[in-house]
């Protein structure tokens, strides 16, 4: 007859309550018949009754109090003269006594996890004297166990990690599971574990609980999490043992077992002429699929025309190399460069360079686009002297400005007003020859310092300035004057001589 898990139980309950009165009995049986002996002065008796131990199913469900044991002395012939006392834990509240007949009965339902047995004290009174026939006796009920406590795993949910690509056998976490039950009784509290889901990738040993890899060359890369659910059961795994569940997510942590590998085999940026020195030309990245310390990368130039004109380096946050420039483009000069460049991994794993190289070459060109320009003079100053006598038109000196772009389109040159307020100069906008406009003075302005500005034929937009700082050169033109008019006294008698 196939039984249920409820059903089960109520079987293991009335046969070990079987078994436990059996075995009272037997006990009762032998101390009846044992013969007293009374104590004289100091001469010694045998006892009558001596108590041990009784036996209790725990979580009994029936309705009627449940049969503990008997008392009985010796001395009780059977007509009503000697009653039964019982005293100490869980005496009247739990346990109750036939004082005529001594039979005990539990009348709560016991559990043996709250507590797992009971001490009591029995005594034996003769009832018109209320004087004991018998010495106190001690004896213990114990609460027999069952198996009505699934396994637990007080720490669960668990997460661990475990590197990828680690061999088979490779522990990951250890598991534990507890029951309530008696360890020392029967099978209640030995506990087995099963993984549930997680195969094949993992598997878990059933004494320890230690979970462990079971595939090789797991690859964080292809899946880097995992969701397991582990059993635990007791009985030994048995049919009609109790079980519980945990979960354990597995993370797979990360190696250097990829390579970095730029995506193209070349690129190719263009760039104008006119970006400033340290500006950003290109960013290119190899790519990896590790990730932290794994995927760091350095970059650097190991060949090509442009060494001494572009630098790279890695920005830590996006392990991109950044190409920078070092000195300024002429386009008029050279119209392109290209560079050998080199990704490497910073951390590489010795177990993975059958993997490699970790590294990896690229090409870089860059083409560097003309920009129309402004005029550029010969000089960045020009320095020019004229006399302060010299007429209105006469020639002080000459600037010159040429278009840097491969068009060389014509110059017109003009003077800058706001350095000129007062029109002292004039320029000829095609030659670029400064001359007077108005008469000099040094004792005015000694220098004068003027913008000349060179504009492009094509392309007025485009303009150059140049700087002229023109010296005033002295002549004797200016009589002497006194700074006053002095008056001064003198007396009537003074010396010839004197001040």
């Amino acid at each position: 007859m196939k039984l249920g898990k409820v059903e089960f139980c109520h079987f293991l309950q009335i046969l070990a309550l079987f078994l436990c009165l059996s075995g009272m009995n037997q006990a009762e049986l032998s101390r009846s018949r044992s013969k007293p002996y009374f104590q004289s002065g100091r001469t010694r008796t045998k006892r009558s009754w001596v108590w041990n131990q009784f036996f209790v199913l725990e979580e009994y469900m029936g309705t009627d109090p449940l049969y503990v044991g008997k008392l009985h002395s010796d001395v009780d012939k059977g007509d009503g003269s000697i009653k039964y006392i019982l005293s100490g834990e869980g005496a009247s509240s739990i346990f109750i006594i036939d004082e005529n007949t001594g039979d005990i009965h539990a009348t709560k339902r016991l559990d043996r996890e709250e507590q797992a047995y009971y001490t009591l004290r029995a005594q034996a009174l003769d009832r018109l004297t209320n004087k004991p026939v018998e010495p106190e006796s001690e004896f213990v009920i114990k609460i027999q166990d069952i198996n009505d406590n699934e396994p637990k795993f007080l720490d669960g949910p668990y997460t661990a990690g475990v590197p990828e690509m680690s061999p088979v056998g490779t522990s990951v976490v250890q598991v534990t599971a507890t029951d309530a039950d008696d360890p020392t009784y029967g099978n209640s509290a030995r506990v087995v574990y099963s993984i549930l889901q997680g195969q094949p990738y993992f598997s878990v040993e059933p004494k320890t609980g230690v979970i462990k890899t079971a595939l090789p060359n797991m690859d964080r890369e292809a899946k880097d999490q995992y969701l397991l659910v582990i059993q635990a059961k007791d009985m030994v795994g048995q049919n009609g043992g109790l079980s519980g569940t945990t979960s354990v997510t597995v993370t797979l942590t990360d190696v250097n077992d990829n390579p970095p590998r730029f995506p193209r085999r070349s690129y190719q940026y263009n760039v104008p002429e006119s970006l400033p020195v340290a500006s950003v030309v290109a960013r290119i990245k190899a790519a990896d699929a590790d990730v932290g310390p794994n995927a760091e990368m350095e970059y650097k130039i190991v060949d090509g025309d442009g060494l001494g004109v572009f630098k790279i380096s890695v920005d830590k946050d996006t392990q991109e190399g950044i190409i920078t420039i070092q000195k300024e483009l002429d386009f008029e000069a050279k119209t392109s460069y290209t560079l050998r460049i080199e990704a490497a991994n910073m951390n590489v794993d010795p177990r993975f360079l059958s993997l490699g190289p970790f590294s990896d070459m690229t090409t870089v060109k860059i083409i560097v686009e003309d920009v129309d320009e402004p005029p550029v003079f010969t000089s960045r100053l020009y320095s020019m002297v004229v006399s302060e006598a010299a007429k209105v038109g006469t020639i002080i000196g000459t600037v010159a400005a040429h278009d840097p772009d491969a068009s060389n389109s014509p110059v017109r040159y003009s003077i800058d007003r706001n350095t000129d307020l007062e029109r002292y100069f004039n320029i000829d906008a095609n030659s670029g020859v400064i001359t007077t406009a108005k008469s000099l003075d040094r004792e005015t302005n000694a220098v004068h310092n003027i913008t000349v500005l060179a504009m492009e034929s094509q392309n007025p937009a485009q303009i150059g300035r140049g700087y002229v700082a023109i010296t005033i050169l002295d002549i004797n033109d200016n009589a002497p004057e006194f700074a006053m008019e002095y008056e001064t006294t003198v007396c009537e008698n003074a010396q010839p001589g004197q001040v």
